[in-house]
C-alpha cells in the first residue's frame, strides 16, 4: 500500500530523515511511531506530496507519488494534526464543505456520521463539541470520498484516556468491518500496542524496527535481562523495547 525507498530529507543543512523504507501492507493498521521530532510528520507530508525530497522514491497503490499525485490522494484520506473545521457550523455543515472539495455523494455525509458516531451530534456547532468529538468529526472528512488509506498524524493528541480509547476503537472498525489501511503516527507506545497490526520505529530520523507486532513480541525475550529486576523477569512492553533499542544506539 505504502512503500518507501531510503527516503531521506533535511531542512536545509539540518537533516531529519535517513534512508527510511517503508512498506505498509494492505488491510494493516500501521503504526508509525516514535517521540516528538523523530521525523514523523515530516515523512507523512513526504507521503502526501506537501513536500518532496530531491531523489525521493515513494510509491502508494503502486504508483509514484510525484508523478500521480492527484489520482492516488484521491484514493488516500488524511489528517495531520488537529483536524481544521468551521467552529461556528455544525459537524454536518462541515461535512457538506468537505464533500463538495472532495466531490463525493450527498448520501457519504449520513455515513461517515455513523462510521465516527457523531449521527446525534451532527446538528450541533462544532465550537461545543469536546476534543474528542473534534477528532472524530476530522477522521470523518477524511472518509469522504472513501479512501482505501487512511493517514493520520497523531489523532489522539491532547485526548483524555476516554478519548483515546475512543478513536483506537474507531480505527480498529474502519480496518477490520471497512476493509480501510490505516497508517498512524503517535508518541503513545503503549496506546499504539492495543490497535496496530503492524509497526515501524523511529527515532531521530531513523528507522529502528519494521514489521508485525507479534514478531516485535516474539523478539522481546531479546530484551528481557535488560529490564528484569533481582532476576524476575516482567512482562516487556512495547515502550521497553522502544527504550532498549534508542539506548543501544547510544
Amino acid at each position: 500500500m505504502i512503500e518507501t525507498d531510503q527516503l531521506s530529507y533535511a531542512y536545509g543543512n539540518r537533516p531529519v530523515l535517513h534512508q527510511i523504507s517503508l512498506q505498509v501492507p494492505a488491510g494493516s493498521i500501521y503504526g508509525f511511531l516514535g517521540p516528538n521530532g523523530s521525523g514523523k510528520t515530516t515523512t507523512i507530508r513526504l507521503l502526501l506530496g506537501l513536500i518532496h525530497a530531491p531523489t525521493q522514491r515513494i510509491s502508494i497503490f503502486g504508483q509514484d507519488i510525484r508523478a500521480n499525485r492527484l489520482s492516488v490522494l484521491r484514493k488516500v484520506g488524511a489528517l495531520i494534526e488537529t483536524p481544521t473545521v468551521y467552529p461556528h457550523l455544525s459537524g454536518r455543515e462541515n461535512l457538506e464543505i468537505g464533500r463538495l472539495a472532495r466531490d463525493a455523494s450527498a448520501g457519504q455525509v449520513d455515513r461517515v456520521l455513523e462510521m465516527v458516531g457523531l449521527t446525534h451530534d451532527a446538528r450541533r456547532k462544532v465550537s461545543d463539541y469536546s476534543l474528542g468529538m473534534r477528532q472524530r468529526l476530522g477522521i470523518a472528512l477524511a472518509l469522504l470520498g472513501d479512501p482505501e488509506l487512511l493517514i493520520l498524524d497523531e489523532p489522539t493528541n491532547g485526548l483524555d484516556p476516554a478519548g483515546i480509547r475512543e478513536i483506537r476503537r474507531l480505527l480498529v472498525e474502519l480496518s477490520q468491518f471497512h476493509g480501510k489501511t490505516v497508517f498512524i503516527s503517535s508518541h503513545l507506545l503503549s496506546e499504539m500496542e492495543k490497535m496496530v497490526t503492524h509497526v515501524g520505529i523511529i527515532h531521530e530520523g531513523r528507522l529502528l524496527f519494521q514489521g508485525l507486532i507479534g514478531q516485535l513480541r516474539a523478539e522481546r525475550g531479546q530484551w528481557q535481562d535488560a529490564v528484569s529486576t533481582d532476576g524476575q523477569h516482567t512482562d516487556i512492553t512495547l515502550e521497553d523495547i522502544f527504550l532498549h533499542l534508542t539506548n543501544s544506539r547510544k
